[in-house]
């Protein structure tokens, strides 16, 4: 696993990430997630991009970020962009990228102060 350091306490951030799964809080989840700095919601998505659906980015939408980051797994994968069009329409910034990547990024947006919202999912 690869190890972000972490300076506050009072937000969640990604702490490690690697095959064995997305640690945050000091739990290491194995499971796709949605992570923002005030709350974790877990068992969220598809197991794959492949199976990303309009639902899954509802969620997303529904927590108001100004950017979300999707974490695709071991590789980057770009799902249809029909599918978010949906966050687009709303002037949502979308990021698609892998989940080491999605997570080392979710971090800095963090630290920046934006509100973010991170949809990651495991190797």
């Amino acid at each position: 696993m690869r190890f972000a350091e972490t300076n506050d306490s009072a937000v969640y951030l990604v702490q490690a990430y690697g095959p064995e799964g997305i640690r945050v809080g000091g739990r290491t989840l194995t499971r796709g997630l949605i992570l923002t700095p005030e709350q974790i919601i877990e068992d969220w998505g598809p197991r794959r991009i492949a199976d990303l659906d309009p639902g899954h980015l509802q969620t997303l939408i529904a927590l108001s970020p100004e950017v979300i980051v999707l974490g695709t797994g071991a590789v980057q994968v770009f799902p249809d962009p029909a599918l978010y069009f949906a966050v687009l329409e709303r002037r949502i910034g979308c990021e698609v990228m892998d989940t080491g990547a999605a997570c080392r990024t979710y971090n800095i947006l963090v630290a920046e102060g934006r509100r973010v919202a991170a949809a990651l999912l495991p190797w």
